[in-house]
């Protein structure tokens, strides 16, 4: 029985450091569809230049089997596991090996540097890294989520709480802010994802879980969606454009996540994802049978 447990522990660490691998090469549907759409667009040459460079290191990174940005981040994974999944013992494990594992193989750029030692890993593992959120549901399927977060689309990360006279108004006006301020480091166009909620860890965690949306879907409640069109639509406006260098578009699109907050505070929280907006979703069975669900018939 050991043995066997060893054997799965090995094969899902092995399915794993494959996506993660693929995942740094190729994005999802939705960011592709996307982008093609953006680029047809914008009329400046400079614009249209960027987006060809764009759609050529995709081609490349695909031809050579290379990491499509150099930055591949620190790897992000968001789990909703089934209570029947037979390895949630192991998953952690596993994804810590599937990290150094694709590290080597893929290859990943060693990014996970421990605080306070100042020491690079070497194989994108360290404290708390692969990051792991749990959600525990009923069935035995792994739905497993990578984001690869990058530095350039973390630097505009922020989140705080804002006393309850801003209202909503003072939500939009610091997201406006560190878009204005900071969103040209994550190299438009942008993926937005806010955090709506009552302190400031949750309304974080939510603005992550916002960029694993895929594009084209809309928030739950329809006010909710209204904002995410109006926010989308101003940001458009400051001019961003395909690498910061100004043009029509500034952002992909614009996800919120809210939770219920206090009667005395507002929470906002933004992530941002560049361009390369690398967000993986696999559906792995108790057999340990995978579907990628994010690329449509990409191979493991």
């Amino acid at each position: 029985m050991q043995a066997n447990n060893q054997d799965s522990d090995r094969r899902l660490a092995g399915i794993i450091a494959r996506f993660i691998a693929f995942s740094a090469k190729h994005l999802p549907d939705d960011v592709l569809s996307k982008l093609a759409e953006l680029r047809t667009e914008e009329d400046s040459p400079m614009a249209k230049t960027i987006y060809d460079a764009m759609f050529s290191d995709l081609e490349m990174a695909a031809s050579l089997s290379r990491p499509c940005c150099q930055d591949t981040g620190i790897l992000q994974f968001f789990a909703r596991a089934g209570t029947d999944f037979p390895l949630i013992g192991e998953l952690e494990a596993c994804l810590r090996d599937a990290a150094a594992a694709a590290t080597r193989d893929a290859p990943l750029r060693p990014n996970a540097v421990e605080f306070f030692d100042e020491k690079n890993s070497g194989d994108n593992t360290g404290t708390r890294i692969p990051w792991l959120d749990w959600e525990i549901v009923s069935g035995s399927d792994l739905d497993l989520y990578l984001y690869m977060a990058g530095g350039g689309c973390s630097l505009p990360g922020f989140a705080k709480t804002l006393m309850p006279l801003e209202g909503y108004e003072g939500a939009v006006k610091a997201i406006f802010d560190q878009i204005v301020s900071y969103g040209v480091n994550a190299c438009p166009p942008l993926l937005v994802g806010i955090g709506l909620g009552g302190s400031v860890d949750t309304a974080a965690k939510l603005s992550k879980k916002a960029l694993l949306r895929f594009i084209g879907t809309k928030n739950d409640n329809p006010k909710g969606a209204e904002l995410e069109q109006r926010l989308g639509a101003a940001l458009d406006g400051i001019g961003l454009g395909p690498g910061g260098f100004s043009g029509k578009r500034s952002v992909m699109a614009v996800h919120i996540e809210q939770a219920a907050r206090h009667t005395a505070t507002i929470a906002v929280a933004l992530s941002t994802g560049c361009w390369a907006h690398r967000r993986s979703l696999v559906r792995i069975d108790k057999n340990l049978n995978w579907t990628l669900l994010s690329h449509k018939g990409g191979s493991l």
